[in-house]
């Protein structure tokens, strides 16, 4: 068992030998897990994900592609772009 103390803050050191296990680093994510016993801390890696779908991006350059375009009504509008 090891024990850290909380600064004003909010932050904890986590002690050497646990960071050690859990082989984290200057910058490493962790997570909290609230339980009925406790929180349960684990390290965590966080990816970046796409923002669109590589279908949604073919249908953005193909709108770049029309800009310019104008339509009267936005119901011609919003067909034209369900159509893509």
């Amino acid at each position: 068992m090891e024990i850290a103390k909380m600064t004003s803050k909010g932050q904890v050191t986590v002690p050497a030998p646990i960071r050690e296990i859990l082989n984290l680093k200057k910058g490493s994510s962790v997570v909290f897990k609230l339980t009925e016993k406790g929180v349960v801390f684990m390290p965590c890696e966080i990816r970046q994900r796409e923002t669109y779908t590589q279908e949604e991006w073919v249908k953005i350059e193909r709108l770049v592609a029309e800009r310019g375009k104008s339509y009267k009504t936005i119901k011609r509008a919003k067909k034209h772009v369900d159509s893509l």
